[in-house]
């Protein structure tokens, strides 16, 4: 075994990924206040090939050099749009007919392995804030909340992980036989 040449991996150029098919999957970042955390969040839209992400309210929005450290470029591949408030965003996105799941751990959530993702189906992934989580007006204008199982004593993931474990989850379901953009390894 040994790693991977960067000629092996295949890579898109930011060009090249900007004209990709996407998934139908969108992350809406609800008040996330660390400019780490929206840079990893732009990082794992982009190695997931996520259509957009929101960011709204207080969060962060490029270029600010904590998040350019975390996004190591993905800013530049992955749309992005501004919204001052997080319905705001969610009432256009209601409206373009996506699904709007909360990422939260409420009364009526369902264990993430246990929700059945519609192949074509768009959807709109609404991560809350880091102290706070979703906020309630918006929790309450989404279709449905997952949560994450956790087996330990702490009842959170790191906002960033959270979106990493969710889209994975996602992009699992919605995956046809062939991704988007598959490397080529032979």
């Amino acid at each position: 075994m040994r790693k991977l040449s960067m000629e092996e991996l295949n890579r898109l150029t930011v060009a090249d990924f900007k004209n990709t098919r996407k998934f139908p999957l969108t992350l809406v970042l609800d008040n996330v206040r660390s400019l780490h955390n929206v840079g990893a969040a732009f990082r794992t839209s982009d190695a997931f090939a996520v259509e957009k992400v929101w960011l709204c309210g207080i969060t962060g929005r490029p270029p600010q050099r904590e998040i350019t450290k975390t996004a190591l470029g993905s800013t530049e591949s992955v749309a992005w749009e501004y919204a001052p408030t997080t319905l705001e965003a969610l009432q256009q996105l209601k409206a373009a007919g996506y699904q709007l799941i909360a990422v939260e751990q409420t009364t009526g959530s369902v264990p993430l392995p246990a929700f059945t993702v519609a192949p074509d189906q768009p959807y709109a992934l609404v991560m809350g804030n880091e102290v706070f989580g979703v906020e309630d007006e918006v929790l309450a204008f989404c279709d449905a909340a997952v949560e994450i199982p956790q087996f330990g004593t702490k009842h959170s993931l790191n906002v960033s992980v959270a979106a990493g474990v969710v889209l994975w989850h996602f992009v699992q379901a919605q995956q046809p036989d062939t991704p988007p953009h598959a490397p080529n390894r032979q």
